[in-house]
């Protein structure tokens, strides 16, 4: 199985953690968004969508991480620990809720604010407009009200007592905009209490691995500034995006 991935992408994280915590054997192939390497000719025959992350199981190419890690969950059932994608109606009903949630909410903004932070000025020259950044950051905060409130209630995980797929796409999603110096766990004790369960049940060595190149996002306006013409492609997409 090969698994075609950007560790600065979140959804990659995801597929990434969840091989290596149930001990699937995969090929890490790397894909450079900032160098716009998913826009080769190499990786167009890969994914049309130009997205990652893809897996390819022999003939079988599948894109998209939520389907990647149901995919995996159900192949490797056998040795894949049940709570990670249960079997039980309801159970399984509470992950595919949050899996179904999360697009349009979490992963929404919390990529927006990623955007507007560490993105905006390296292609736009400037600093987001703050009334931009004001209301992408009012967004998340909605969202992680929400993932208390109506997702993890008082249980230890969004499923029950024990980790899910539905912690894993939330962790990492929590983690883009950390990833630009904004603490979005200040002031919220039971948030802080989930990640550090969360980190304890993917192992704190592994997780933090996975994270390394979100947390040294620093270096990105670097390797970005190396595709001037990949540069102008993306200052058209943030006009059109963030106008």
């Amino acid at each position: 199985m090969e698994l075609y991935l950007d560790l600065i992408s979140q959804p990659c994280r995801s597929v990434l953690l969840f091989a290596k915590v149930v001990g699937v054997p995969f090929d890490f192939k790397a894909v450079d968004l900032s160098e716009g390497q998913h826009y080769s000719e190499e990786f167009g025959k890969i994914s049309m969508l130009r997205k990652v992350p893809v897996l390819k199981d022999g003939s079988f190419i599948l894109t998209e991480s939520v389907a990647i890690l149901k995919y995996i969950a159900q192949k490797y059932s056998s040795s894949v620990a049940d709570h990670w994608y249960p079997a039980g109606l309801e159970q399984r009903a509470r992950v595919n809720e949050y899996l179904a949630w999360q697009h349009t909410n979490l992963r929404l903004h919390g990529s927006k604010v990623f955007l507007l932070r560490s993105v905006f000025p390296i292609i736009m020259g400037a600093e987001a407009p703050k009334d931009k950044m004001d209301a992408a950051v009012e967004d998340l905060k909605q969202s992680l009200n929400l993932l208390e409130e109506k997702f993890q209630q008082n249980r230890s995980f969004i499923a029950g007592d024990k980790i899910s797929l539905a912690d894993l796409v939330a962790i990492v999603e929590i983690m883009q905009p950390v990833g630009t110096g904004l603490d979005v766990f200040e002031g919220r004790p039971k948030l802080i209490a989930w990640r550090e369960r969360v980190k304890k049940a993917l192992g704190e060595k592994l997780f933090d691995e996975a994270h390394e190149a979100i947390v040294n996002v620093s270096s990105l306006p670097e390797k970005m500034m190396r595709e001037p013409s990949k540069l102008e492609m993306l200052r058209a997409k943030f006009q059109k995006l963030f106008s």
